[in-house]
């Protein structure tokens, strides 16, 4: 644990009865400490060492310069209900990063996280993640507002909806031109007052948004959050052997296979695209690829220059990702 009191605090929100299932239960404000941590011995014990007996919940997020398979990991971001650490990997660096890997692969640690699409990086295979994009898009189609396969709810979108916190964050546009402005932001040290507070800010709410979703979510929706996270940690990363060195992905319960027939499997596919057809998929102004998403159910993604340029991930049901793999297939065809 840090020793040396923080200069750093924050506002977090926290639920009243957090074991109870009550959406509705007004949240408990409390006043912690932001860490910046260079060490791995100022990270909390039950972090370093998962176990069984000491399961928890963090909230979780990750900051870099062009943060991909290519860029550089800068911080991490951990959120408990007593503190915020964040990890910073240029001061500690590659043995710091090598500490967080055991909780961050481990089945013990629930991590919550808005779009995990980009963070099971730099030999990270990220493992039990509760991606709060993903459960927003479930909890909407199983209150009968259908949203498309690829219509996510941005981070800031989910902090505004009043049924989950109901703030505006003006300070992620403040970030975000500072970054269009110069992509290296977030490799200077010392850490400035106002990257501190973004860095804290991107997860301190994340553990109050997951209690107010766990009791939305019901047992069907639930299996599918855990499967389309474990899906998603693993768009963008290359892997030559189908991902069998990634954790299994979860099995269906057997309380929701009725009559036999159990709940439909979605999967991942990764579709390599030859040299120069790129351009086919995507289609003048994104028009190609943006027909193909509408005649699908499913998330198709380019890899593009934040991940694999060659490459296109496909996400969803067996029977819409296999339309998607032949349409797609199709257009590299086309001269």
């Amino acid at each position: 644990m840090a020793s040396v009191p923080s200069p750093y605090q924050t506002h977090v929100p926290l639920p009243s009865h957090p074991d109870e299932k009550s959406p509705i239960a007004e949240p408990q404000i409390f006043v912690v400490p932001i860490h910046i941590v260079t060490h791995a011995s100022q990270l909390p014990a039950e972090f370093l060492e998962p176990s069984s007996e000491r399961q928890i919940v963090i909230g979780f997020d990750c900051e870099g310069a062009d943060l991909c398979r290519h860029g550089a990991l800068c911080i991490m971001q951990l959120a408990f209900p007593d503190a915020i650490y964040l990890v910073d990997a240029i001061q500690g660096g590659e043995m710091l990063i090598k500490a967080c890997k055991p909780a961050l692969e481990s089945s013990y640690i629930t991590k919550v996280i808005h779009d995990c699409k980009r963070d099971s990086e730099f030999g990270i295979k990220l493992n039990n993640v509760v991606d709060t994009q993903i459960a927003y898009s479930l909890i909407e189609e199983q209150e009968g507002r259908a949203r498309s396969s690829d219509d996510y709810i941005s981070f800031v979108g989910l902090l505004a909806d009043p049924r989950y916190c109901g703030i505006s964050y003006l300070e992620k546009e403040e970030v975000r031109v500072l970054l269009r402005q110069d992509p290296k932001f977030w490799t200077y040290r010392p850490l400035s007052e106002l990257m501190v507070r973004a860095a804290a800010d991107d997860v301190r709410f994340l553990l109050y948004i997951y209690h107010k979703m766990m009791a939305k979510l019901n047992e069907r929706t639930l299996w599918y959050l855990q499967f389309r996270g474990a899906l998603y940690c693993r768009c963008y990363c290359v892997n030559d052997n189908n991902y069998a060195d990634w954790p299994s992905l979860p099995p269906v319960p057997d309380n929701l296979i009725v009559e036999g027939k159990a709940p439909e499997e979605e999967i991942l596919s990764v579709l390599d695209v030859p040299p120069g057809k790129m351009g086919c998929i995507i289609g003048r102004r994104g028009a190609t690829i943006l027909l193909i998403k509408e005649s699908c159910n499913a998330e198709i993604l380019i890899g593009g220059s934040r991940g694999p340029p060659d490459k296109v991930f496909i996400i969803g049901a067996v029977k819409e990702v296999r339309k998607a793999e032949a349409m797609l297939r199709g257009r590299m065809l086309d001269l």
